[in-house]
């Protein structure tokens, strides 16, 4: 059996140090032969019967490591859309708890709305923020900007006392933070970010009684018996969360199912252990050097205040993070090492 070292050395050899997950993870080498596997395929007029499977073998190992069963899981394209069919879904008034500045994905479609309540609240009150008549709370586990992680069990807890359902976001977490999907009645997360997935897929947990919304984007791919159901009003709904399916695209999940089975393989335990050790690193360098990070324990993103200026320098030298909002954010996944994290504060220190 491989180690998790030459696993990954087998699968990734970047150009530079990428140290920005956060915005997009590596594609391992297994997905970009299964994507470009997927485009010949389309290329030569073979059927596309393989592809197919691929969106379900994709659906059962993100079930595998969201911790819930396969019918739970609705598959589709982003964020967005998930968020809207939830938002579409609540009635007139009612009120939606959101993080200050969290991201647009997740908040922007109950503002669309215009008749919902949408009240928002530094993530860190989110708990003692839920009140009576809160219909929802949605929030992302680990804050894009900066790497804050949610108190997701304080929420839960509040979220039931209050009779409130809850929406997370696990962009930023799946892939190196053990998911918990299970304890929430809505998880959603892209594929492009640590999960190493291309663009193009997203994954929905529902509860097993759908919580209440309504499939109002449901296309034929939607139906109990999805080929008999190309036209006309779908004569019978999947029975599963399937009836949330967004069309596919088909060579991403083909790209999709393999970088979830190397998560897999590697062990999401293993990823995190690795991801933290990284970015513990960074922060201790950091102290040394006199900079104060946002306090963000126990996340895989650190951003330190007041460096997003030295972005295009650390480009330049060819290490690659983020400026977001001033700061600059570095993101350690397990591509990373720790001679990655000596580079970058050695270039800080410059």
């Amino acid at each position: 059996m491989e180690t998790f070292e030459s696993l990954v050395s087998t699968e990734f050899a970047p150009k530079n140090i990428y140290l920005n997950t956060a915005s997009n993870g590596l594609l391992p080498a297994r997905t970009v032969a299964a994507l470009q596997e997927a485009a010949l395929m389309r290329a030569d007029g073979r059927p596309l019967d393989s592809l197919y499977e691929d969106v379900e073998t994709a659906r059962a190992v993100f079930a595998r490591l969201a911790g819930v069963p396969v019918g739970r899981v609705a598959a589709g394209s982003s964020v967005t859309a998930h968020t809207g069919v939830v938002a579409a879904s609540l009635p007139a008034g009612a009120e939606v708890l959101t993080a200050e500045g969290d991201f647009a994905s997740v908040v922007n479609p109950f503002h669309a709305r215009g008749d919902l309540k949408v009240r928002a609240v530094p993530v860190d009150r989110l708990a003692e923020s839920v009140r009576p008549g809160t219909e929802l709370v949605a929030v992302s586990s680990t804050q894009s900007a900066d790497g804050r992680i949610a108190d997701l069990p304080a929420l839960r807890e509040a979220a039931r006392e209050h009779g409130a359902r809850t929406y997370v976001d696990v962009s930023q977490s799946a892939g190196w933070l053990p998911m918990e999907a299970d304890a929430y009645d809505y998880t959603v997360t892209v594929s492009y970010k640590w999960l190493l997935g291309p663009h193009g897929v997203a994954f929905l947990v529902v509860p097993e009684d759908f919580g209440g919304i309504t499939p109002i984007l449901a296309g034929w791919v939607a139906g109990e018996n999805p080929w008999d159901s190309c036209y006309g009003p779908l004569a019978e709904l999947a029975h599963s969360a399937r009836r949330f399916d967004l069309p596919f695209d088909l060579a991403a999940y083909a790209g999709m199912r393999r970088s979830l089975e190397l998560v897999e393989e590697l062990g999401v335990d293993a990823v995190h252990a690795h991801d933290l050790a990284l970015a513990d690193r960074f922060r201790s360098g950091l102290a040394a050097l006199g900079h104060q990070p946002v306090p963000a324990p126990g996340s895989a993103i650190v951003s330190v205040p007041e460096l997003g200026h030295r972005r295009p320098q650390l480009s330049s030298a060819g290490i690659q993070t983020a400026n977001r909002a001033g700061n600059l954010r570095a993101s350690f996944h397990l591509y990373n090492t720790s001679d990655d994290v000596d580079r970058l504060l050695e270039a800080l220190s410059s």
